[in-house]
């Protein structure tokens, strides 16, 4: 059975940056210093789904348990200097800790990449599913993210949602 998800609203910035090998463009990160907000799912995974998931992002062996006292008592943990490898806490949600991974580095650290078609169809996809934002809303936004502006329109981002 699927996870929970539930759409929410950060403090901070999604850019994207880097190359991804699987989409062919630039992967999204999180900025939590970052002036903005990000839209975002949340999705209900126990400490060891989330320790398997941050795992394979960081291309390491699921299956290992991650501490996560040092990201629940200090908000940020880094575990890496590659992509994904530093885990934040950007809040709580109906008492439980909203966790997620990203880069080390900030948002003005990193030459930004363009993102892939299927990537901002994946992740635009996502986010007009989760039900809180409607397309205009969800094209504005994922149009805006720093790496996307000026290479995606709010109008190619919504053919690539309605195709």
């Amino acid at each position: 059975m699927p996870a929970e998800s539930v759409p929410v609203e950060l403090v901070g910035r999604m850019y994207f940056a880097t190359r991804s090998p699987v989409w062919g463009g630039g992967c999204a990160f999180y900025d939590p210093a970052a002036e903005g907000r990000v839209l975002a799912r949340a999705h209900l995974v126990s400490a060891a789904q989330f320790a398997d998931i941050a795992a394979q992002e960081m291309y390491r062996e699921p299956g290992v348990d991650l501490d996560l006292n040092p990201v629940l008592s200090e908000g940020r943990a880094v575990m890496g200097e590659g992509r994904y490898e530093t885990l934040v806490c950007a809040g709580r949600m109906r008492g439980l800790p909203v966790l997620t991974f990203t880069a080390p580095w900030g948002i003005g650290d990193v030459a930004w990449t363009s993102p892939s078609s299927a990537y901002v169809r994946f992740l635009a996809s996502g986010l007009l599913d989760a039900g809180a934002w409607d397309a205009a809303t969800v094209t504005a936004y994922v149009a805006s993210c720093p790496g996307a502006a000026g290479h995606w329109t709010e109008r190619a981002v919504g053919e690539l949602i309605r195709g």
